[in-house]
């Protein structure tokens, strides 16, 4: 008779990351968050500076100044070079991301990819039915309605960081790889909804001069002085064909090998993503957002943001459509998956996290440039209509996040904890034989020191018990 099959125990959801990983996410994340507080003072710096009369005019010249050659059809708007030039950096570090998350990081497995890929995709499609709705029964355009489907990781970690938020380790992963599989997604949105005519001799070119990048890759060549000239040709034809420009990027990105061989310390994709990101964090997404985000501020034009039918349905996308669609994706995976939230957190901490995805920032101005490209007019009014978003969204996930800190605190304080100073966080090895031998000596020593301590005083105790009974007494000699 065959022995009863013992039920697997259910899989933890957003629960404690792997060593490696968590040393990732953290250094990922370190990045990023300089990056974001550098975004925040760019897009600071724009508003300022196209809201001032006496600037203004030379906030515009300087966005519509051209340069470039024009005979290769490249004699671009500053703006344009950032949007179209500086982004593709930025989309080839997504790329990356995304084939080591696919290769070496929690997307590799089925089970843990479902996740982020459910979350990412709910949080995409509620807020794009949400713009939808709201410009049906307004008869406003359907145009823009990718805008409010990105998540801004950059600008969302700034958040964290102003605010002081001692997230979780598994709360920030989380966060990054659904961005990442946003990015993905928004990507594709751009790539299929965003290209009028193609060009198919320049996209033959590009396509022929990613072969080419591949091939080197696969050849084991090295050296920047033969990629970085290769990838710019390759742009520069992506961008001729009609298809988005930084379309290029991730496509590079993807190609990158993210799995260590031997004798490697680390893969060709992370040597470069750790060189580039600081590059896409520290100038590309802050350029591009001194040029997206300097738009016209007035009472008038913030009212007309929740009064025309376009901006209020990317506000409410941003605000209530991210929030509601990455906590529904999480929680219908978890209701019907074989997994259960980790104990360590409560559902108030998924939402929290949702909403604070409302940012949408970078991609959002992207996206909205690209959906009403020939109204300049709607155009500053769908950036306004992001910016405001993405600010309610902060402030609601800051204020939720504030609520649950002193659990966080201790949470992190836990996850740091290294008592046998051996450098690696004690809850790593808690089933490591080895780590409970180091402890009980760290013990041993310590009760020793103090069995020590208490026989001193001990013995100091009764020394002076002894001098005060053999003693005299006051002038009279009386016992003291």
């Amino acid at each position: 008779m065959a022995a009863p099959r013992t039920p697997k125990a259910p899989r933890k959801v957003l629960g404690r990351l792997s060593l490696p990983e968590r040393a990732f996410v953290a250094d990922a994340l370190r990045t990023e968050t300089v990056g974001g507080v550098l975004l925040l003072l760019a897009a600071v710096a724009a508003l300022i500076w196209a809201n001032i009369p006496a600037l203004r005019h030379s906030y515009e010249t300087l966005a519509d100044l051209h340069m470039g050659p024009g005979t290769l059809g490249l004699n671009l708007s500053m703006a344009h070079w950032a949007a179209d030039g500086l982004l593709a950096v930025f989309f080839f570090v997504a790329g990356i991301e995304l084939k080591r998350e696919l290769v070496a990081g929690d997307l590799r497995d089925p089970r843990a990819a479902v996740l982020p890929v459910v979350a990412a995709l709910c949080g995409m499609a509620v807020p794009a039915l949400v713009y939808t709705l709201t410009n049906l029964t307004t008869g406003g355009s359907t145009q823009g309605w990718a805008v409010p489907t990105a998540t801004d990781i950059a600008f969302a970690l700034a958040v964290l960081a102003v605010i002081g938020t001692s997230l979780p380790s598994a709360l920030r992963a989380f966060l990054l790889t659904l961005a990442v599989v946003d990015d993905l997604f928004a990507i594709l949105i751009i790539a299929v909804f965003f290209t009028d005519g193609l060009n198919f001799a320049a996209l033959g070119g590009a396509a022929a001069g990613l072969v080419v990048f591949w091939l080197l890759l696969r050849k084991g060549v090295r050296g920047w002085y033969v990629y970085v000239p290769l990838a710019m040709v390759i742009w520069a034809l992506m961008y001729n064909s009609g298809v988005h420009a930084t379309i290029a990027g991730v496509a590079m990105g993807l190609m990158l090998r993210c799995t260590t061989r031997e004798g490697e310390e680390h893969s060709p994709g992370e040597h470069v993503e750790h060189l580039v990101r600081p590059l896409s964090a520290g100038l590309a997404v802050p350029v591009f957002a001194l040029f997206s985000a300097g738009v016209k501020v007035s009472g008038g034009a913030l009212a007309d943001v929740f009064t025309k039918p376009e901006t209020l349905g990317v506000v409410l996308g941003l605000v209530v459509g991210k929030a509601l669609g990455i906590f529904g994706g999480t929680w219908l995976t978890v209701r019907f998956t074989r997994a259960s939230l980790s104990e360590d957190l409560a559902w108030a901490d998924v939402f929290a996290v949702a909403t604070l995805a409302g940012i949408g920032f970078t991609v959002s101005l992207l996206i909205g440039e690209l959906a009403f490209a020939r109204d300049a007019v709607l155009t500053d009014e769908v950036k306004a209509a992001v910016l405001t978003g993405s600010l309610i969204a902060a402030v609601c996930a800051t204020v939720l996040l504030k609520i649950r800190n002193g659990k966080y605190r201790r949470l992190c304080a836990e996850e740091e904890r290294d008592d046998d100073l051996d450098g690696i966080p004690d809850v790593y090895e808690e089933d490591d034989p080895a780590y409970h031998l180091r402890m009980a000596q760290i013990h041993e020593r310590k009760a020793a020191e103090h069995r020590r301590i208490a026989a001193e005083r001990a013995a100091a105790a009764r020394h002076g018990l002894a001098e005060v009974a053999g003693g005299a007494g006051e002038e009279d000699d009386r016992p003291a």
